[in-house]
């Protein structure tokens, strides 16, 4: 009789009300490495719309960090409790670098959820198969994807640098005014740095895929030399928004930046309108941000259903590139009808989307990017 009875009231409150008794007093917890805007992202836009459509639901949101330490610090607690046998692990969702995406997988850390979320279909780009180097198809959703390029004064510089060629004859005209922040003080340094190993060390395919052959370091000598050279006739700055400072003061007159602090702060009135953007030849690298969940995550089903509402088109219109400016994680055409207009065309106003297709390039795999880095402290700094 009793259990009659409860039937009958939870056909009765309907499907609504019964996920809400459902999942009464859950916690989903998500990590997010990443700058402090994006943990304000998922805990400010993103958790409340999801705890609207899921009644007793508390999303629980930690930031991590910055850069790939960030990252690390998740895989670091994903793998302790991996190793302590633990059932459950306290991490639903975790924000994560494409770096960090692709070694979690490698460790066997990460559920392959994709093909279970609406969403996972919309995917396009290669990174949402290939982490440098390493196979994540399936177990990674790209949250988004950022992309490095030259910010210049327009009232001063009338034809921007096309290339790396032309970018240092402009530099020995123009001694100091181009500034970059090196390779220890945010990563808009570090892909103008990679950038000009793809140009004149080892071309960006080859760099992005496997095999590792560590013998095609020794190649580099030359272009590391040059580096050194070119680096007589720049200004350092402080990090990506000192760059941007400088540019905005008139320090510096050019230098790498990336897209979506650069039309954030244009919009925050932060830099004047004179600034615009260019992506050289023959490229300069970006990266995607992944949404991943734990293979033992406590809320599996949970997890996925707020990733798909997080790589929803609407939310990736809106949350994604209106509030951040940053290109979207799905296909873009999916996202494209949720905008209006003058959004979709100041998102590739100066940068097209032949320009990104040409010149958007990814980071090396690991070995490499560590070569390149280790070259530079090596060479180039000393």
């Amino acid at each position: 009789m009793f259990a009659k009875t409860n039937i009958a009231v939870i056909a009765a409150v309907g499907l609504t009300q019964f996920s809400s008794f459902a999942y009464a007093e859950t916690t989903l917890n998500v990590a997010s490495a990443g700058s402090q805007n994006m943990v304000d992202y998922v805990k400010t836009y993103l958790a409340p719309k999801f705890e609207a459509t899921h009644p007793g639901v508390k999303v629980n949101v930690v930031g991590t960090g910055p850069g790939d330490a960030g990252s690390h610090k998740i895989m670091e607690k994903l793998s302790a409790q991996n190793d302590s046998g633990l059932a459950k692990w306290d991490i639903d969702v975790a924000v994560v670098h494409q770096k960090i995406g692709g070694e979690l997988v490698k460790d066997g850390l990460l559920a392959k959820y994709r093909s279970d979320i609406d969403t996972g279909k919309m995917v396009s780009r290669d990174s949402a198969k290939n982490a440098l180097g390493i196979n994540v198809n399936g177990y990674v959703m790209p949250m988004f994807h950022s992309q490095t390029a030259i910010a210049y004064n327009s009232d001063f510089i009338k034809n921007p640098p096309k290339s790396y060629d032309e970018l240092i004859k402009w530099t020995q005209q123009h001694p100091k005014s181009f500034g970059y922040n090196g390779i220890k003080n945010g990563m808009s340094g570090v892909s103008f740095v990679t950038g000009w190993i793809y140009a004149y060390g080892t071309d960006a395919n080859k760099l992005s895929s496997m095999p590792y052959d560590k013998s095609v370091e020794s190649s580099w000598k030359k272009a590391f030399a040059e580096l050194k050279q070119f680096n007589k006739n720049i200004t350092f700055t402080p990090g990506n928004a000192g760059t941007l400072d400088m540019l905005n003061r008139g320090e510096i007159f050019m230098g790498p930046v990336w897209v979506d602090m650069f039309y954030s702060w244009k919009e925050q009135g932060k830099i004047p309108p004179s600034l615009k953007l260019s992506l050289i030849a023959p490229g300069m690298p970006g990266q995607p941000m992944y949404y991943v969940t734990p293979t033992k995550a406590q809320h599996p089903k949970l997890a996925r259903e707020f990733i798909e509402l997080a790589t929803s088109p609407e939310i990736q219109a809106e949350g994604i590139v209106k509030k951040f400016n940053w290109y979207p994680g799905i296909d873009a055409n999916y996202v494209k009808a949720k905008l209006d207009r003058a959004t979709w065309e100041k998102l590739f106003a100066e940068i097209t989307p032949s320009d990104l297709s040409k010149y958007g390039k990814s980071f090396p795999i690991g070995p490499y990017f560590d070569d390149i880095k280790e070259g530079y402290e090596r060479n180039v700094s000393n």
